[in-house]
């Protein structure tokens, strides 16, 4: 068996932040996992939905591996990128690295690994390789994907050739810490700041605070959206819940990020940010579950209830945001 040694196998919440622990872990920089999705400007909001969906999707971050190319930019790293269309040349990207003793980044379709319990398509996933033999590939997933985990050789081949929405070819990344990294704590205000001026003044009305506010109109109509609410609702719930999001849609992350920044910082700001996000947080985990309820039961009045909740969530996270982007160095 080939393999990187001294690698951290702990999985975390997310499968990004879980992927990007295990690389900087093994040069040294032990990051938590929400100052690592904070640095990387990773907090956002989309309402997804179209003609080829079955169910519309909301989503809490900024698209996939662009935390990444965020977090390496604010603390100096070393990011090389390899992506090609050639199954061959893309077995050779990553087995270089980790004959070298370095774990490597993939983005790949979660549907064909093996350990994975939901079978369902996502393109953008994240993991981090660093050994293999003969026949299978050893990985580090999220804590609720098993941390440690292994997949034959030919499940992460499908895997990583994979086509659809959020996938890339055969994408896979290292990281190099520089001998002299500047200090997390000199990179947040422009991390936040950075995050917060987006989430305010969104391209499209589908994402930030205008999303939010778009989908608490929408959510109401969600029963006459599907055939299926006793799936399609509770699917939706879970996916704000457990699917990787640290819970709350990724807004307990923020909210930890926040708290940690709080006590680097000296700043009313943040503190009003992090305050705004602890009850931001709590209404996330309600209106999950009232759209699970409203599947569970056909209630049309918990979808109702739900669309006020977030309704009043992008006027408490725009609220917050406007306090963060006041922050100065």
């Amino acid at each position: 068996m080939a393999q990187a040694e001294g690698i951290g196998t702990r999985g975390m919440q997310h499968c990004e932040t879980t992927a990007l622990g295990v690389l900087l872990r093994h040069q040294g920089l032990d990051l938590s996992e929400p100052m690592l999705f904070g640095l990387g400007s990773g907090l956002s909001f989309v309402y997804w939905d179209s003609k080829n969906m079955g169910f519309p999707f909301l989503g809490g971050r900024v698209k996939p591996f662009e935390l990444t190319r965020n977090l390496a930019a604010a603390l100096g790293l070393d990011l090389v990128v390899e992506e090609t269309g050639s199954p061959r040349r893309a077995w050779e990207n990553v087995r270089a690295p980790i004959d070298a003793g370095r774990p490597v980044g993939l983005q790949l379709d979660s549907y064909y690994l093996a350990y994975f319990g939901a079978k369902v398509h996502f393109g953008g996933h994240v993991v981090a390789m660093y050994g293999y033999d003969d026949h299978d590939a050893y990985l580090v997933d999220t804590e609720q994907q098993g941390g440690a985990v292994s997949t034959s050789l030919a499940s992460l081949a499908e895997a990583r050739a994979a086509r659809g929405p959020m996938t890339a070819k055969h994408r896979s990344f290292t990281l190099t810490v520089p001998r002299k990294p500047p200090s997390p704590r000199d990179r947040i205000v422009p991390a936040v700041t950075a995050c917060a001026d987006a989430f305010l003044d969104p391209p499209i009305a589908n994402l930030g605070h205008r999303g939010i506010e778009k989908a608490g109109k929408l959510v109401r109509t969600w029963l006459r959206r599907t055939d299926n609410p006793r799936r399609d609702l509770p699917q939706a719930a879970l996916l704000m819940e457990k699917a990787g999001t640290g819970g709350a849609l990724f807004r307990n992350l923020y909210r930890d990020f926040l708290a940690e920044c709080a006590e680097l910082l000296d700043s009313d700001h943040l503190r009003t940010g992090h305050t705004l996000y602890a009850e931001a947080a709590t209404l996330w985990t309600e209106a999950a579950a009232l759209i699970k309820e409203a599947g569970e039961a056909g209630g049309e009045q918990c979808l109702q209830q739900a669309g006020t909740v977030l309704l009043d969530l992008s006027r408490i996270e725009r609220e917050a945001m406007r306090a963060l982007s006041r922050l100065e160095a």
